[in-house]
C-alpha cells in the first residue's frame, strides 16, 4: 500500500562533489534523508517499471537508509531493485551493476573516506545509467527539489531481508538481494591476466592490502587471496565494520602509517597497497617507496597495454585540474589526446562515454578506467600486479624508470581540515580578488607567469563549470593551486597543491617536501594562511 508523507524541506541538502553527506545525527532528523531520496525520485523522468540498484559502503546507519529507499522506489514507481547483500556494494562494484545489467540508475550510501559511526559521516548520491555519478544539471534539480518539497511516498511494508541472496517482491515491484562480489570479480578477470599474476604469488611475490575494516574487504579476500592465490592474510581488516574499527578509512600516510612503516622497514613485503570507505580510492606502496597518486596514474597509463583488457592501447588520458602533469607527459609520448578537468569524477562521464579517454585519475588517491564510470581502488591495485607480474621488476625500479623517461614531477598536496568556513572563503576570495595583479610579480626567486580561477568547458556536451580552483603558475613550469574540497562535512578543508617539474635525473632523489620547500613558502605569502586560518601546519600531506 502506497503512502503518502508530509514533510517539510530542509535548507542545506545542495550535494556537493559527491552527493550529500552530512553526520549521522543530522541524517537521522524527521523524514531528512527521505526528502533527499524523494527530491532524486522527482528530479527524474521516464522511470516507471525500470531497475533501480541500491548499496552503500556499510558505515553505520547504512541498512537503515537502504530499507527507506527500498519502499520508496517501489511507491514511486520503479519495477526492480537490485541491492547487494548486507546492504554492501563498493562504489565501482556498484557502477558494474547498473552498467551491466543496464539500470535506470544508483542511489549509493556512502561518505567515501570519511570516519563512519554513529556520531560521523553519512552519505547518499545518486548515478545514472552509465554508471557514473549525476551530472550537475540533475544535482541542481534535486537541490531545488528539496527547497520545495512538501511530501513523500513509500509503502507500508516488512523490510526485506538483506542478509539473504534470492528475490524478493515489496507490492508490483521485484527486488533482487545480489552477491555484492561476483559480478566484480568477473569483471576483473576479464580485464588483467590472472594467470601471470597468480603465478608471481606461486613464485614468492609478498603483498599487503589494509581494506581499513572498510567495503573493499570482501572483494580483495575474494580476488587476491582465493583467486589469485596470495598468501593468507594478506588482506587484513577485510571485515567491513559500521565504524571502520574506529579507524579513520582513507587510504593516505597519515590513516595508513601502519602500512606505510612496514613497507620502509627491514625485509618489507614486495608491494603494499590499501583502499577506502567505500572502495572507489587507493594507496600504492613499493618496498622503500610511496607512489604519489600522480606518478601512479601516469605510470599505469604508461603501462596499461600490459593488461589484457587494454592490450590495444588506451584512447587518451583524463586528469584532475590538481593533479600533476606527469600524465600530460605519458599523453604526449603516446600521442593521445590529454584532458584536463574539475575534481570530481563526474567529470570524467563525458569523456569516457564519448571513447575519448581509457584512464582516468585524481590526485586525491582516484584512478580508473572505462571499465566503470566511477573510481576504482582495488582495480588500480589489481592493474599494479598485471604491470609487475610483465615487467618482473620492483615498484622502486618502475617509478625510477619512469621518471628517467619521463622527468620527475615532484607533487604534494597539504590540506588543512575542518577549517572555519567563512575563514576558508574569505582566503579563496582574497585569491580570487588578486588575480589580475599576480602575473610579473616576484615572490622570492619564483616569478608568476600567469593566474587564474580554473574554468572547464566539456568538450563533449559544451557545458561550462566555473570557479575550480586557483591556479598559480611560474615561470619554468612549477605551480601552487588552491581550492576549497567538496568531501568533508564540517566547516572547509582547504587543499593546498604543490607542484615541480624536475627533468634531470641526477635531481630525482631529494625529499619532496624540501624539493618544494620555495613553493611552499610561496603558497603561504599569496594565501596568507597562517593569518586568515589560523593554522601554523597542515592537517595531512600527502
Amino acid at each position: 500500500m502506497i503512502i503518502t508523507v508530509p514533510t517539510k524541506p530542509y535548507s542545506d541538502q545542495k550535494p556537493g562533489t559527491s552527493g550529500l553527506r552530512k553526520k549521522v545525527p543530522h541524517f537521522q532528523q524527521e523524514n531528512y534523508a527521505e526528502n533527499f531520496i524523494q527530491s532524486i525520485f522527482d528530479s527524474l523522468e521516464d522511470f516507471k517499471g525500470k531497475t533501480l540498484v541500491i548499496g552503500g559502503d556499510g558505515r553505520f546507519y547504512n541498512r537503515e537508509v537502504i530499507q527507506k529507499a527500498i519502499k520508496m522506489a517501489a511507491a514511486n514507481g520503479f519495477g526492480r531493485v537490485l541491492v547487494g547483500q548486507g546492504g554492501i556494494l563498493s562504489t565501482p562494484a556498484a557502477s558494474n551493476v547498473i552498467r551491466k545489467y543496464k539500470a535506470f540508475g544508483g542511489i549509493i550510501l556512502s561518505a567515501s573516506h570519511n570516519p563512519g559511526g554513529p556520531t560521523e559521516d553519512f552519505g547518499i548520491k545518486y548515478n545514472i545509467g552509465n554508471g557514473g555519478p549525476a551530472p550537475e544539471k540533475i544535482t541542481d534539480a534535486i537541490y531545488a527539489n528539496s527547497k520545495t518539497i512538501t511530501s513523500y511516498k513509500t509503502v507500508d511494508a516488512p523490510d526485506i531481508n538483506l542478509d539473504q541472496v534470492g528475490n524478493f517482491d515489496l507490492g508490483e515491484m521485484h527486488v533482487d538481494v545480489i552477491d555484492p562480489v561476483a559480478d566484480y570479480a568477473a569483471l576483473m578477470e576479464q580485464l588483467f591476466d590472472f594467470n601471470a599474476i597468480r603465478n608471481m604469488f606461486s613464485l614468492g611475490f609478498r603483498m599487503v592490502f589494509d581494506a581499513m575494516s572498510a567495503v573493499t574487504g570482501p572483494y580483495a579476500k575474494e580476488i587476491l587471496e582465493n583467486r589469485l592465490g596470495a598468501a593468507e592474510g594478506t588482506v587484513r581488516n577485510f571485515t567491513p565494520l559500521p565504524d571502520f574499527g574506529g579507524h579513520h578509512p582513507d587510504p593516505n600516510l597519515v590513516h595508513a602509517k601502519e602500512l606505510y612503516d612496514e613497507m620502509m622497514g627491514h625485509d618489507a613485503p614486495d608491494f603494499g597497497a590499501a583502499s577506502d570507505g567505500d572502495g572507489d580510492r587507493n594507496l600504492i606502496i613499493g618496498q622503500g617507496i610511496f607512489v604519489t597518486p600522480s606518478d601512479s596514474l601516469a605510470i599505469l597509463a604508461a603501462n596499461a597495454s600490459l593488461a589484457p583488457g587494454y592490450s590495444n592501447g588506451i584512447a587518451g588520458i583524463a586528469r584532475s585540474m590538481p593533479t600533476s602533469a606527469a600524465a600530460d607527459r605519458v599523453a604526449e609520448k603516446l600521442k593521445i589526446g590529454i584532458y584536463e578537468t574539475p575534481t570530481g569524477w563526474k567529470f570524467f562521464g563525458n569523456l569516457l562515454d564519448a571513447g575519448k579517454v581509457t584512464i582516468c585519475g585524481e590526485e586525491s588517491a582516484g584512478t580508473g578506467s572505462s571499465h566503470v564510470r566511477e573510481k576504482d581502488g582495488l582495480w588500480a591495485v589489481l592493474l599494479w600486479l598485471n604491470v609487475l607480474a610483465a615487467r618482473g621488476e620492483s615498484v622502486q625500479e618502475i617509478v625510477r624508470q619512469h621518471w628517467a623517461a619521463f622527468g620527475r614531477n615532484y607533487y604534494s598536496r597539504h590540506d588543512y581540515e575542518e577549517v572555519d568556513a567563512d575563514a576558508a572563503n574569505g582566503l579563496m576570495d582574497a585569491l580570487r580578488a588578486s588575480l589580475p595583479t599576480l602575473p610579473g610579480t616576484k615572490i622570492g626567486a619564483l616569478t608568476v607567469e600567469k593566474a587564474d580561477d580554473f574554468a572547464y568547458h566539456d568538450p563533449v556536451d559544451h557545458s561550462e563549470s566555473r570557479k575550480q580552483g586557483v591556479r598559480v603558475l611560474f615561470a619554468g613550469g612549477s605551480r601552487v593551486v588552491f581550492r576549497l574540497s567538496g568531501t568533508g562535512t564540517s566547516g572547509a578543508t582547504l587543499r593546498v597543491y604543490i607542484e615541480r617539474y624536475e627533468p634531470d635525473s641526477s635531481r630525482h632523489g631529494i625529499e619532496t617536501q624540501e624539493a618544494l620547500a620555495d613553493l611552499i613558502a610561496a603558497a603561504e605569502e599569496l594565501a596568507q594562511i597562517r593569518s586568515r586560518t589560523g593554522r601554523d601546519t597542515p592537517s595531512v600531506i600527502t
